[in-house]
Order: structure tokens, then sequence, then C-alpha cells
């Protein structure tokens, strides 16, 4: 039942009836009182694309991803467990995600400025952020609400959050020197993201506290896909001797490595330990050894995400605590993958 229908059964003006369902204080408590019960009973539904043009706002939420190419990210586990946590915050507050993709080699930039110049969304949440990366600036210029799921050098003081990847390869590093290796090679996602800045400065330091030299030959960049460890992995054969021991940035590209390996007659967990992936995702579990691992709650961090961007929102930020700028935690999953003894 719509508003005209509403006011038609209580024979009150639609005037009357919008006035008393916004709690408008120049209604009579007792025609509120009617219009408020008779709404319920009938079960009366605003019109929310009405209610959000006069109010200028669109109710919703623009997650904006950017593909890669081979990579079809939008349908890995990753995003689609964040999404239930980010679409279960908002809708606490009414509003809805919706999820605007841009191919590999559209312009993001573009497809940004559109959405705020037009009011296609009341926020924005950017994944992927680059170590330099002009859309935060854009926003934070323009005012815009936004909340980013990676840090940057740009944006000034904006919320992000991010998992923490110095972390990750601490224990990564730490693990591999308790089983005595020295060969400690890194694969890397090759696009230009700071996470991947990140992770490869966490792993220098983390080599560095245990007295081993870097080596740029034991560093390989791909995309973060099966393909891309395979051919990383085909570099790694190429060039010779192989690494001891290898983290992988991502799980997908674990198991191009461990494909490409196996075809050389080296075997994961036998003749090289490798650790791999953030996610502990199905084809982790499921490689043969099974892969160590990090995980962590994607629900959980699409709820904070979400909270991170509502809080700089007018109409929701009282409902928090303010700006959230959090490293998120990661735990690792041990298997059988690294559990290997070099020269043993």
């Amino acid at each position: 039942m719509g508003i005209r229908e509403l006011a038609k059964h209580l024979n009150i003006s639609i005037g009357t009836v919008s006035r008393a369902l916004n709690g408008r204080g120049d209604v009579n408590p007792e025609t509120r009182r009617r219009v408020l019960e008779a709404a319920a009973e009938l079960g009366y539904s605003p019109n929310q694309s009405g209610r959000a043009l006069r109010q200028g706002s669109t109710n919703a939420i623009a997650f904006m991803l950017q593909t890669y190419s081979g990579a079809e990210l939008y349908g890995e586990p990753f995003f689609m467990g964040l999404f239930g946590g980010v679409q279960q915050a908002l809708g606490r507050h009414g509003l809805d995600l919706i999820v605007l993709l841009n191919t590999p080699d559209g312009d993001q930039e573009a497809q940004l400025r559109r959405v705020v110049e037009r009011r296609l969304a009341d926020g924005i949440l950017l994944p992927w952020t680059r170590r330099v990366d002009p859309r935060l600036d854009y926003l934070l210029d323009r005012r815009f609400p936004f909340a980013a799921l990676g840090r940057s050098l740009s944006g000034g003081e904006h919320p992000w959050l991010d998992l923490n990847f110095e972390q990750a390869a601490d224990v990564a590093v730490d693990r591999f020197v308790g089983f005595g290796h020295r060969r400690i090679g890194l694969a890397n996602n090759g696009h230009d993201l700071m996470h991947a800045h990140i992770l490869l400065d966490g792993w220098r330091r983390a080599l560095a506290r245990h007295d081993i030299a870097f080596d740029e030959s034991l560093v390989r960049t791909e995309e973060m896909t099966e393909a891309g460890g395979y051919r990383l992995a085909s570099g790694f054969l190429e060039q010779g001797p192989l690494p001891t021991a290898l983290l992988v940035a991502n799980e997908r590209m674990a198991v191009g490595v461990y494909r490409r390996l196996n075809e050389a007659g080296v075997r994961p967990g036998r003749d090289i330990a490798i650790i791999g992936g953030m996610i502990d995702s199905p084809a982790s579990r499921f490689l043969s050894p099974a892969l160590t691992c990090f995980r962590l709650s994607l629900h959980d961090l699409g709820v904070k995400l979400a909270e991170a961007l509502l809080a700089t929102m007018p109409g929701h930020a009282e409902s928090y605590d303010g700006l959230v700028q959090d490293l998120w935690p990661l735990e690792l999953v041990p298997r059988e993958s690294d559990r290997v003894v070099p020269g043993g």
C-alpha cells in the first residue's frame, strides 16, 4: 500500500498523512496516532525513491571494483565474503550496497567522477588502493564520504582498513627460519597496489631481523591468478637455483605455483616450503599438500569497513566513534606445505 491508498482509507489528505508519517509537529496527535496505526495495520510501504529524491540521497553505497586482466576478482571468495558483512552494517541504516565494476582497461577515475557528480551513491568504498592514488585526493577534495580498503600515501586523513601484511611477512619468515631456511623467496602481486609494496617491505624487514641479506633474484611479481602463479614459478625454475622456501601473496597464485613446480618434478611440501594466501579459501584446503596460509573473518572485516564509512556520513556518524584507521589481524593456519627442512 502506498501513501495515496493510505490517505484514501483514512479520508485524510495526502499532505497530512505525509506530515504525520514524517513526524512533523504541525499534525494533531490523534491524527498522527490514527495514521501510524493504519500504516502498520495495512502494511504501508514508503516510496523510497521519491523520498530519496526529495532528501537528495540515494540510500546506496557504491563499492567500486577495478578488475584486472584474467583475474576475475569480483568472483573471488574474498569479495563475496566481504560484501555480506558490508551489507549487514549498511542494512541497519536502511542503506544498500551496489557494486560498480570497471574493466581492466577502463578509467576508474572517470567512473568515480561520474558517481560523485551525478550523486549516484551517498558514499563510496574503494579497494585496491595504490601507493599514490588520485582517487582518494579527489574524494577528499570534494568532501564526499568514503572509506578505503587499503592504505595509501594519498588522501590525507581518511578512514581505511587494511590487512596486516607486515604481520603476515613476520610470521611467515619466522616460521621458515624456524625450519632452518635462509634462502626465502617472495611471490608478490605484480600490479602497482599499495599492499604489494607493504608486503615486500615487511618481508625485507623480517629477513633483516634474522640477518638474511636481501636477494632481489628471490622476488618475483605476477598477476594474482593461477596463470600468474604458473608463470612466476616458471621464472624461478628458469633462473635457478630455487629458493628453499616461498611466501606467495595469494592462494590463487599458489595453485599455479604448485602446478608448475610439480610439472618440473619439484614437490611442494617436500622439496620446497610454501606459505600462501590471506583468506584460507577452498583452494588452500584442497591443494596437495594442503597449503599453510592465513585467514581472517571476511564478514567481520566487511562490517567494520562499512562502519568506517558510516562514521563519516551525516545522519549516521553519531552512532560511531570517529575516524577509523586500523590494521586487520591475520591468523596463521599451519598445514603440510611448509614443513620442509632444507637439505632434509
